[in-house]
């Protein structure tokens, strides 16, 4: 919907409202807090079980996830800005989504006044999957964050979440009032130190989209509203002169060099009426038809299908699941005393490169595992699982090392140990549990124990008959225990009740047959074969003799 030459803002917004009497109600969803400000201490948690239930759904969790994020100033309409982009995920017609001309604005929590209203971090907490025009399905994640620069926050907490909120996001909006002024850059580059840095160790730039969004811009005269004017208005405020000062060149070769994109867009002042009238609860008849006209094209500028920005890091996609162990690494980091250098920022995005890429290839492992010799498939050999383990353990290396990562090759070789590792601790019990489909294994220790009663028996009756008394009564005391534990093991068997003593006795009995009965078993054998084989070789001797001997007498 654009203005028409000669048109009014009144006028277009009185069109506008009539042309949003259909629009379609949001459904129940409300904005989650996942990372917790503690005003006592400027301590930062992480709510990890919320954002696992927001982004671990069955339907998100796989795809790959597009953040969008509005940070900035305290008290300059963040939140009053992420509802219109709420309206427009839930109804995206191009005509209708901003809304009826009486309909409050909800969703994220906003309200006029000089105080804060949002503190920490929130999302909403409904992800929106959108069909993009080359078939493929996103997971949309919209983003609010304190404000910074109140009277309540240090630097180091508006620097936290800034950082994370940047970190976290593949679109950050940076709202800012009137004009963009030297401080405005200076903390941008504050934030983003993180950025220089990381660009020097993986030569490339960490952050993906920055959008300057110029909210009461008061020169239209110079610059008119909307993409084209941004453009021109941040290209003259960005630009880097002969004669300027050091410092602020190296502000503006910083912020270039940590943004894959920058763009800007300039609002209009929304109207008096919203920004004097303490009962505004966001009806569009109150806003001035110019802040709507282009409120219609910031948002879907944003948003539409073709404009979504996919999260990357380290010029890999990330997916909801690998979102949830990055904000996982980044709010450790935030957990100290003192701010961290902007190092530890990369040696988190590094580590957190690694455990996605170890969850990933070990998923990878853990599958082809179970759907070889997992709990419906029959028992298999030994050798034939152990090749099995070896063929996939190798693949999934290979997997591992195929996905680019942060942190270089020996800190990545870090992460492939362990991977190694978890593979072996899932392959000894994926070998305990085809052993327990085996009935010979599944015998062991009920034979065992019958071996020792038995043994023990024997025993005793010699030792008894030959006047070894208290040999004798020892062997039978022994052959009473194993009896019990017989009978204690098929009762824990048969009823399944007090596993911990059947786990014990299966530990005993396997000490037993592994440390005597399987050796004694063994140098049996080997003496029989001994004996068979010395048998064998003294008959073809005495054979040959016997044939030698006839022939010498014929």
């Amino acid at each position: 919907l654009r203005r028409s030459p000669g048109q009014t803002a009144d006028e277009y917004g009185n069109q506008e409202a009539a042309m949003n009497s259909d629009d379609v109600p949001m459904k129940e969803a409300r904005p989650i807090q996942v990372v917790l400000a503690h005003e006592d201490n400027h301590h930062f948690d992480l709510d990890e079980e919320s954002l696992e239930r927001i982004l671990l759904q069955e339907h998100v969790r796989d795809l790959n996830v597009v953040v969008v994020s509005v940070a900035g100033a305290f008290r300059k309409g963040k939140s009053f800005l992420l509802d219109f982009m709420l309206r427009y995920m839930y109804n995206q017609n191009p005509d209708t989504w901003l809304g009826g001309d009486d309909e409050p604005l909800t969703g994220f929590t906003w309200r006029g006044g000089c105080e804060r209203e949002t503190t920490g971090i929130q999302v909403w907490s409904e992800v929106f999957v959108i069909n993009k025009s080359d078939g493929s399905q996103v997971a949309v994640l919209l983003m609010d964050t304190q404000g910074a620069f109140d009277s309540q926050s240090t630097i180091r907490d508006c620097a936290t979440v800034f950082a994370l909120s940047t970190m976290t996001s593949s679109v950050q909006v940076y709202n800012l009032s009137q004009n963009i002024q030297e401080d405005d850059l200076q903390h941008l580059q504050l934030f983003t130190e993180y950025g220089r840095l990381a660009m020097e160790e993986v030569y490339q730039k960490p952050f993906q989209t920055l959008m300057f969004l110029i909210r009461d811009w008061s020169y239209p005269y110079e610059h008119p509203y909307g993409l084209e004017g941004g453009r021109s208005f941040l290209e003259k405020r960005l630009e880097i002169k002969q004669n300027q000062h050091e410092e602020l060149q190296n502000v503006r070769r910083h912020i270039h060099s940590c943004f894959a994109k920058i763009t800007c867009f300039l609002m209009p002042h929304p109207g008096l009426k919203v920004a004097t009238n303490p009962s505004f609860d966001g009806r569009l008849k109150d806003i001035d038809g110019d802040f709507k006209m282009e409120l219609h094209n910031v948002v879907p500028f944003l948003l539409s299908p073709e404009n979504l920005v996919e999260k990357e890091i380290g010029g890999s996609k990330v997916t909801c699941r690998d979102l949830l162990e990055y904000f996982k690494a980044y709010i450790k980091i935030y957990q100290g005393e003192e701010l961290p250098h902007p190092k530890s920022m990369l040696q988190a995005t590094a580590e957190a490169n690694n455990l996605a890429a170890v969850a990933g290839a070990k998923d990878v492992y853990t599958k082809a595992m179970e759907m070889f010799c997992g709990g419906d498939k029959p028992y298999i050999a030994p050798a034939d699982l152990e090749q099995q383990h070896l063929n996939l353990k190798v693949a999934s290396i290979k997997q591992f090392r195929s996905v680019k990562k942060m942190g270089g090759e020996e800190f990545c070789q870090r992460y492939q140990e362990q991977l190694e590792q978890e593979m072996d601790e899932n392959y000894a019990n994926f070998v305990k549990h085809n052993d327990s489909k085996n009935i010979f294994y599944a015998a062991r220790t009920p034979a065992t124990l019958f071996a020792v009663m038995f043994t023990m028996y024997i025993i005793s009756g010699v030792t008894g008959f030959i006047g070894l008394n208290s040999i004798a009564s020892l062997c039978n005391l022994v052959m009473g225990i194993a009896l019990i534990s017989l009978c204690t093991w098929a009762y824990t068997k048969y009823s399944g009740e007090f596993r911990e003593f059947g786990t014990i006795i299966d530990q005993v009995a396997e000490t037993i047959w592994e440390q005597v009965l399987k050796p004694l078993s063994d140098n049996l054998m080997e003496d029989n074969i001994r004996q068979t084989v010395a048998n064998s070789i003294k008959a073809g001797l005495t054979e040959q003799g016997s044939q030698h001997t006839k022939l010498k007498t014929n």
